[in-house]
């Protein structure tokens, strides 16, 4: 359950967290707050020192409707932000794109893990994935960002996402990328209603029993802001009782905004998990 991330270890054993570092101007939750490459550095420090395991830079939005960026741009944004990081964060970095050519130059830079809400489809994905030698997250989404929250269908949402994640999977492992270096991510919010993002919550665990270890997203999502009324800023606490309603189902990875006080929770989480295998054992 540890992960080689250029260099850098990711210890899934235990639940970890993810801080999440949007390079962006337009992202829906943190939009322009890090937008400069200081206060980005500044704050991937902060979530390490709250307690995340791995930072996961981003510089285009995949919020619904968000416009597409130009790969100059995109490198603009987070290359500086992984040099600069790449040698003061005892953690790995992980570079949120759909681009190989991004891929390649963030994991040169020093960035250990490629996360990708396209699952690797776009052309020469898999193959750049492959000659980085780094793990690989791979995401489902229905349609693109721009589209995917546009009446998305689903026979059975489960089955479906549980079904596409495998078949990536599959095509990953024939790449040459091996399985020990493949997570897998529903992709809640990613071309799914509030009762198909509940769905796939509810049976989580059939995905997490696989033999990839799990990373989850539902921070902040507009899922909640939907059921309970809530603007993007007051969703810190639905957001923690989602990510240890994930954890319970068998997520290893929870990617949230709020670093600090996931990691509080999932503790909880770990504390429980330790005394309920300390009981059986006994």
């Amino acid at each position: 359950m540890q992960l080689d991330c250029n260099g850098k270890l990711l210890d899934l054993s235990r639940p970890q967290v993810m801080g999440v570092l949007n390079v962006t101007p337009d992202s829906f939750s943190d939009g322009g707050d890090f937008f400069s490459p200081e206060k980005a550095v500044q704050h991937a420090l902060d979530m390490e020192a709250a307690g995340a395991a791995i930072i996961d830079i981003g510089g285009e939005s995949t919020r619904p409707g968000a416009a597409e960026v130009s790969v100059q741009d995109e490198l603009s944004r987070v290359i500086p932000v992984i040099e600069a990081l790449q040698s003061r964060l005892d953690v790995p970095i992980s570079i949120d794109t759909q681009k190989p050519e991004v891929m390649r130059a963030a994991v040169a830079a020093g960035a250990g893990l490629i996360n990708d809400v396209n699952a690797l489809r776009t052309s020469g994905a898999v193959e750049a994935a492959a000659a980085c030698g780094v793990p690989v997250c791979l995401m489902h989404m229905q349609g693109d960002p721009r589209s995917m929250q546009v009446d998305p269908r689903y026979n059975n949402v489960m089955d479906e996402v549980r079904n596409f994640l495998l078949q990536r999977a599959e095509v990953c492992e024939q790449a040459g990328i091996p399985a020990a270096r493949i997570l897998l991510d529903p992709g809640f919010g990613f071309g799914k209603t509030v009762e198909q993002n509940l769905g796939l919550l509810a049976g989580l665990a059939t995905l997490a029993d696989g033999p990839y270890p799990l990373l989850v997203g539902l921070s902040r999502k507009s899922m909640i802001g939907k059921l309970l009324g809530l603007e993007v800023a007051d969703r810190l606490p639905a957001s923690l009782a989602l990510a240890v309603l994930a954890v319970e189902r068998g997520a290893r990875l929870i990617r949230a905004h709020d670093v600090a006080e996931t990691w509080q929770a999932l503790q909880m989480c770990v504390a429980l998990q330790e005394a309920s295998r300390g009981s059986q054992d006994g």
